[in-house]
C-alpha cells in the first residue's frame, strides 16, 4: 500500500509539472459618474455581453444588438460608483449601463491578467434653483431667506422632460422637504433658524424599459439608480418691526373635533322642524288651496311624495257616519304628512348644506367632510342588505332568528308571518311621546274637549257656572261639518287614560287631574325626570367652562349621563312605543289645525297684539283665561315639547352605550345648546323650577310636572 500510494504522488506530482504556471483571467473595472457634475451614480446597472469580434476596432454601438446568449452578467455600482467583471477570458466585451437616461454601450478589449476600464457618463446636468417665499406665500425679493420664510427647491435636470420622461426619473428629499402639491420635483420647507442649510435629494433613475426584462434584480435591490443632489442656501433673523398703537389679544373656545354622529343630530333636528305646525298648515294649505308658494328646500321635493300618500289613503280610510268627508280629509291628508316627514331616512334627505354649516359654525364645531357623505359611508351600517342606524344595528345583532317582513304589493300590505318590518329598521319614524306630553299639560286637548262639550250642547262637568253657556257659537258653522266629524270620531281617537299609561311607561312622567285617577302602571320609568334633570343642571355647567377660554371643559360627565338616559329610555322602548306617539301626533296636529282657523279667533276672545308663533297659541290661552285654568301661557309648553323631543330623539337613537370617548358628548352639547338652554327656561317658566342654578335639590328635580304645575295653579288661585 505504501508504494502504491508513493507512485500515485510521484504521478500526479509529475503532470502538474508539466502543465506549468496557472494563467490569471482579465477583468473590467466599471464606473459610473454624471457627465457634467462628475457625480457618482448608485445602484446603477451594468450587463456584460462577449462581443463577436476579437477586438472592438470593428464596435458600432448604433447597430449593435444584445445576444441573451452572449451575456456573462450583471452587477450594480456601490457607493462609489464602481462595479468589476473578474476573472474574464481574453476578448472583447460589450457594456450596457441599463438606466435612465439612455447611454451608448462600449466595448473594451480584455487580456489574460490585465484590467480593462469602462467609464459611463450618463448626461441628466441636474440643477437645484432655491427661491424662498414670505410667511403670506408671496415670493421673496431677497436672494436669501429670513427666519419665517419659506424655502422652496426646485430640482430639473436636461433630457426627455415629458411626463414618460418624468416618471424615469423621481426625485426624493431629505427630511425636513416636503414636496409640494401640483408642481413637479418641488420641494418646500419653513425656516426655523438662521445659518446655513442644505437641500440634499436623490434622483432615482428607473431602468430602462427595452432592458428591464433582460436585467433581473436580485431580492434586496432597487432597480433604480440614484444620484445625488443637493444645494446650500443661507438664512438671516428677521429683523423685528416697531409696533405702535393698540394690540388686541383675543381668545378662542376649545377646538374640538367632527365626529360620525354629528349627520344624525342634523336629520333630527331638520326632520323634527319639518314636523312642526307652520309646514303642516303650509302642506294642508297646498293640498286644498293649491298655493305652493311657501313650500321650499326639500318640504318642496316631498311634497309630490305626501300628496301621493294622500290619494292612497285616501281610498282606504272611511269612517262609519255620514257627513263628515271634511274631517275625513283632513285626518287623511294628516296621517300622509305625519307618515312622510317622521322618518330620519326618507328621500330626499333632510340636509340643507347652507343652514346645517351656518349652525355648526355657530356651535363651534368644525364641518368636516359632506355630511350625507359622512352618513352613508361611515355611520350608517348595513344590516339584512340595507342601511340603518347603529344602535338599531346592536338591536337587530340580538335577534338574529327572527326574518325581516318585506311590504307585499301596491297597497302597502305587510307579511303578517312572524318577523321584523324592514321598515322599522331601514326609516324608523322619529317621533317622541314627550311633545304630545307638553301640549297636553299645555291645554290644548282639554281647549279643544271644551269647545266640543259646547258643540254638542253640554254644560262643563262640576257645579259652577260653565264659561262657554252663554257664549253664541254661530260664528263657527263654517266649521260644522268638522267639528260634526271630530265629535263623532271621539271614539276612535286615543283617550287621555291611555296617553297616560304611556307617558309614564315612556318617562315616568302623569297627568294630574280627575279624567286619571286611580293610577296603577305596570311598568314606570321613575329613575328618568331626575336622571333627565341632572343631565341639565351637568350641562349648565359644562357651558360655563366651555366659554371660558382659559379653560377645557370636561364632558365626561355629560356623557355618562347621556348613557344612562339612553339606557332609562330603551328599557321603556316597548308596547305602544312604535305606533301610540304618532296617532298622538296625528291627533293633536288637527286639533292644532282646527283652533288656527280664523273662525276661532271670533269665537273666543283672543289677544291679536301678542305675537304667537303658531296662530292656534291665542285660542288655548283664551280659553285658559275664560275656564280659569294656568296663567302660564301655552308658548312655553309648545318650546318645552319641541326641544324636548330634540333632545330626546338624539339620546334615544343614538348608539351611546358603545361610545367612551369625550368628543361625541361635547360634541353632542355644543349641538344642542339652544335646545338645552330652551328647554331649562321654558320648564322655569312652566314649573317654577330652576334646572340652572349650582345647588340642585334631588327632591323637586324628581317631582313630576304635573304635581309642580298644580301646586302653581293652587298659588294662583289664592293670590286672586
Amino acid at each position: 500500500m505504501s508504494s502504491k500510494m508513493s507512485s500515485n504522488r510521484s504521478s500526479k506530482s509529475g503532470a502538474a509539472g508539466q502543465a506549468g504556471p496557472r494563467q490569471h483571467g482579465g477583468s473590467i473595472a466599471v464606473t459610473v459618474h454624471e457627465h457634467d457634475s462628475g457625480i457618482m451614480v448608485v445602484n446603477a446597472a451594468i450587463s456584460l455581453y462577449r462581443g463577436a469580434e476579437a477586438d472592438c476596432h470593428n464596435f458600432n454601438p448604433a447597430t449593435w444588438v444584445a445576444d441573451p446568449a452572449m451575456l456573462v452578467g450583471v452587477r450594480w455600482t456601490d457607493g462609489r460608483g464602481c462595479t468589476v467583471f473578474a476573472d474574464l477570458a481574453t476578448g472583447s466585451y460589450v457594456g450596457v449601463y441599463g438606466n435612465f437616461p439612455a447611454t451608448a454601450p462600449q466595448c473594451v478589449t480584455v487580456q489574460a491578467g490585465c484590467s480593462a476600464v469602462l467609464c459611463f457618463k450618463p448626461q441628466l446636468n441636474p440643477q437645484v434653483a432655491l427661491v424662498f417665499e414670505t410667511p403670506d406665500c408671496h415670493p421673496s425679493d431677497c436672494q436669501f431667506g429670513r427666519v419665517g420664510d419659506r424655502a422652496v427647491a426646485s430640482v430639473a435636470f436636461d433630457g426627455d422632460q415629458s411626463a414618460d420622461g418624468r416618471d424615469q426619473v423621481q426625485v426624493l428629499a431629505a427630511s425636513p422637504w416636503v414636496p409640494m402639491r401640483g408642481a413637479v420635483n418641488t420641494f418646500s420647507t419653513p425656516v426655523r433658524r438662521a445659518g446655513m442649510h442644505r437641500f440634499m435629494g436623490q434622483m432615482m433613475l428607473s431602468q430602462r424599459p427595452e432592458l428591464r426584462n433582460a436585467l433581473p434584480v436580485p431580492e434586496g435591490l432597487s432597480p433604480n439608480a440614484m444620484l445625488a443632489v443637493d444645494a446650500e442656501y443661507e438664512t438671516e433673523e428677521r429683523q423685528p418691526q416697531p409696533i405702535s398703537g393698540n394690540v388686541g389679544v383675543s381668545l378662542t373656545r376649545t377646538e374640538t373635533e367632527p365626529t360620525e354622529d354629528l349627520p344624525l343630530w342634523t336629520l333630527i333636528r331638520n326632520s323634527t322642524e319639518a314636523m312642526s305646525f307652520t309646514n303642516y298648515l303650509h302642506f294642508m294649505d297646498s293640498l286644498f288651496c293649491g298655493d305652493l308658494a311657501n313650500v321650499r328646500g326639500f318640504e318642496q321635493e316631498r311634497f309630490v311624495k305626501k300628496a301621493d300618500m294622500f290619494q292612497q289613503l285616501k281610498q282606504r280610510r272611511a269612517l262609519p257616519f255620514s257627513d263628515a268627508d271634511s274631517y275625513r280629509m283632513l285626518k287623511v291628508a294628516t296621517e300622509a304628512f305625519v307618515m312622510v316627514n317622521c322618518g330620519v331616512l326618507n328621500q330626499p334627505l333632510a340636509f340643507n348644506p347652507a343652514e346645517d354649516n351656518a349652525y355648526l359654525d355657530r356651535r363651534d364645531i368644525p364641518q368636516g367632510r359632506d355630511l350625507e357623505t359622512v352618513l352613508r359611508n361611515d355611520y350608517l351600517e348595513n344590516i339584512d342588505g340595507f342601511q340603518t342606524l347603529p344602535y338599531l344595528a346592536v338591536i337587530r345583532r340580538k335577534l338574529p332568528d327572527i326574518p325581516i317582513s318585506l311590504p307585499r304589493g301596491q297597497e302597502g300590505e305587510v307579511d303578517l308571518c312572524f318577523g321584523i318590518i324592514q321598515e322599522k329598521l331601514a326609516n324608523p319614524c322619529l317621533l317622541e311621546l314627550i311633545w304630545s306630553y307638553w301640549h297636553e299639560e299645555g291645554m290644548l286637548v282639554q281647549t279643544m274637549n271644551a269647545i266640543t262639550q259646547r258643540f254638542q250642547n253640554l254644560r262643563a262637568p262640576g257645579s259652577g257656572l260653565d264659561p262657554l253657556s252663554n257664549t253664541e257659537i254661530d260664528m263657527l258653522r263654517p266649521l260644522n261639518n268638522l267639528l260634526w266629524g271630530y265629535t263623532q270620531d271621539e271614539q276612535h281617537r286615543l283617550t287621555v287614560v291611555r296617553r297616560n299609561y304611556e307617558y309614564d311607561h315612556h318617562y315616568g312622567v302623569r297627568l294630574d287631574g280627575k279624567a286619571v285617577q286611580h293610577f296603577r302602571p305596570a311598568d314606570s320609568r321613575s329613575k328618568f325626570l331626575e336622571a333627565f334633570h341632572h343631565l341639565l343642571r351637568l350641562l349648565t355647567s359644562f357651558y360655563k367652562q366651555d366659554d371660558d377660554t382659559t379653560v377645557k371643559a370636561d364632558a365626561f360627565p355629560v356623557l355618562n349621563a347621556l348613557k344612562e338616559i339612553h339606557l332609562i329610555l330603551s328599557q321603556g322602548a316597548h308596547n305602544q312605543f312604535g305606533d301610540l306617539p304618532s296617532t298622538a301626533r296625528i291627533e293633536m296636529l288637527m286639533q292644532q289645525w282646527m283652533l288656527a282657523r280664523p273662525e276661532f279667533r271670533e269665537f273666543l276672545p283672543t289677544r291679536v297684539m301678542v305675537a304667537y308663533p303658531e296662530p292656534w297659541m291665542d285660542r288655548v290661552d283664551a280659553m285658559k283665561k275664560l275656564q280659569g285654568w294656568t296663567d302660564t301661557s301655552v308658548m312655553h309648553f309648545r318650546n318645552l315639547a319641541i326641544f324636548g323631543e330634540q333632545l330626546l330623539l338624539s339620546v334615544r337613537y343614538g348608539n351611546w352605550s358603545d361610545i367612551y370617548e369625550p368628543t361625541q358628548a361635547f360634541n353632542w352639547a355644543r349641538f344642542w345648546r339652544p335646545q338645552v338652554q330652551g328647554y331649562i327656561h321654558g320648564y322655569r317658566a312652566a314649573t317654577g323650577v330652576d334646572l340652572s342654578v349650582d345647588s340642585s335639590d334631588p327632591a323637586i328635580e324628581a317631582t313630576m310636572p304635573s304635581v309642580l304645575l298644580r301646586q302653581r295653579l293652587s298659588q294662583q288661585l289664592r293670590s286672586v
